[in-house]
Formats: C-alpha cells, structure tokens, sequence
C-alpha cells in the first residue's frame, strides 16, 4: 500500500506542478502566436498593419515606431536589422525572456513572482524612453529612425 500512495503523492506533486505552469504557458503561447503572425506577414510592406498616428499626424517617432519592424527581423534572426528598427524593442524582447524564465522556475518551486518596481524604477525607466524618444526625433539621432 505505501507504494501506491507515494505514487498518489507524485501524481499530486507533478499536477500541481503544471498546474502552477499553465498561465506562463499561456503568456508564451500568446507572445510565440503574435511574433509567429508578424513573422508572417511583413510590417515592411504597406497596407497589412495601421500606421502610428503619432508619426502620420506629428511626423514624430514614439518608442514604439519600428517595434513591428523590428520583431519581424528579429524572428528572422537579423539582430542588427532589429536594433535598427527599435533598439527599445529588442531590450523589451530580451527583459521578457529574462522575465519568463525567472517566472517559470519560480512557478515551478511553487514560489510566486514578484517584480516591485518602486517609484525610483519607473521613473527611470519613464525617463530612458523619454530620452529615447527624443534623440530618435532630433537631426542627429537618425541612426534611432526606423
């Protein structure tokens, strides 16, 4: 009898353990699917995405102006080409994977995720893409143009 219920036991301990996986496995599910749809179908050709209406109506770059772009390439594996497009982008790409990951072993441990981002964070993080946005749309930060 001990051995079916240590066998109960780990049956218990690996569903619980997947359980506690589902919803990182559907977060990447939902971020594989839409970097799959925009590998699909290119953001370099007109007409398959809306334009940014920032830049349609201002002629201004938002953090944001290339990131299309700048996926697709880097589905691709063209780095470079990514960087070029949004560099912001791709820091974002990399900081999810970071994140995931360190999700996911936690979940795993049965420990919850935290991310405190304090007042000090945000506005660092706030003031970086503001610096970024900036300098993409000054004459000598045509090198940060999508």
């Amino acid at each position: 009898m001990r051995g079916v219920n240590a066998d109960s036991q780990r049956v218990l301990t690996h569903t619980r353990v997947l359980g506690r996986l589902a919803v990182p496995a559907g977060v990447l599910a939902a971020v594989a699917g839409a970097f799959a749809y925009v590998a699909a179908v290119d953001p370099n050709e007109p007409g398959h995405y809306p334009v940014c209406p920032l830049l349609h109506y201002t002629g201004l770059y938002c953090p944001g102006c290339g990131g299309l772009r700048s996926a697709h390439a880097f589905v691709h594996g063209d780095v470079m080409a990514a960087l070029q497009d949004n560099a912001v982008a791709v820091l974002g790409y990399l900081g999810f994977a970071v994140l995931w990951t360190v999700w996911v072993v936690r979940a795993a441990r049965g420990r919850p995720m935290r991310v405190d981002l304090g007042p000090p964070h945000l506005w660092t993080l706030g003031t970086l893409l503001l610096v970024f946005t900036v300098v993409r749309n000054l004459p000598f930060g045509g090198w940060l143009h999508p």
